[in-house]
């Protein structure tokens, strides 16, 4: 027996997808770095390299929050 081709539902799941689609879009744009992004991370370990960083608790301190 010949399985039955439901336009209606063929419609449906391509709607589906174009919705999971879109969300996939949305979150790859928000976690792929920019070069930008990677040149600041690049300087940054360069700088904590250098131990010119300091940390969160140690800046706290030093502005008297």
């Amino acid at each position: 027996m010949e399985a039955q081709i439901n336009p209606q539902e063929i419609m449906q799941k391509v709607v589906r997808l174009q919705l999971d689609m879109e969300f996939v879009k949305e979150w790859i744009e928000d976690v792929t770095l920019t070069s930008d992004d990677i040149e600041a991370l690049e300087e940054a370990e360069k700088e904590y390299k250098e131990g010119k960083l300091i940390s969160h608790e140690e800046l706290k301190r030093e502005l008297g929050l």
